[in-house]
């Protein structure tokens, strides 16, 4: 078991062989605009319009905190939007991340992956907007994906 690998460039590109899902964070108010999501709009649209679609049936569908939505993007490339943040701002209840979510959304999205023989490519999901710490994001992805035999790219963008 190797672990996480971690690259520069770009998470919406992964450069590796067979089936990848690109997964990341989203939030639980359908909001879609900031961050990592749009490197994913400027190269496709599906993942946004699934998004916002599944947001706006959620009384007749699984979204909410620790769901997973898998859209796919090409032939071999799916995106995950997994709902791991409550809100968009900073408060008095904290950051928007939550961390169980995040647990939740991977261990669903293991299955996935699985069942796909993908390799998973993310940025520090859960880390930007959402407020998180990496610290505590990393063992999630280790216990959940890498101890799956799933293959993990983290990507940090810029040189």
């Amino acid at each position: 078991m190797s672990g996480i690998t971690y690259v520069r460039g770009d998470a919406t590109v992964p450069s590796v062989k067979g089936v990848k899902v690109i997964a990341h964070v989203c939030n639980d108010i359908g909001g879609w605009g900031k961050g990592f999501v749009l490197a994913v709009s400027r190269r496709w649209p599906e993942p946004e319009a699934a998004y916002r679609a599944w947001h706006r049936d959620r009384a007749a569908n699984d979204f909410g905190l620790g769901a997973v939505q898998l859209v796919r993007v090409e032939r071999y490339v799916q995106v995950a939007n997994m709902i791991g943040q409550r809100g968009i701002r900073t408060g008095s209840k904290g950051v928007p991340v939550r961390y169980e979510a995040i647990d939740t959304a991977l261990d669903r999205l293991a299955g996935h992956a699985a069942a796909l023989g993908a390799s998973v490519h993310m940025p520090r999901i859960g880390c930007g907007l959402a407020g998180g710490k990496w610290s505590r994001v990393e063992p999630l992805i280790t216990e959940r994906l890498v101890k799956r035999g799933i293959p993990v790219t983290v990507y940090d963008h810029g040189d």
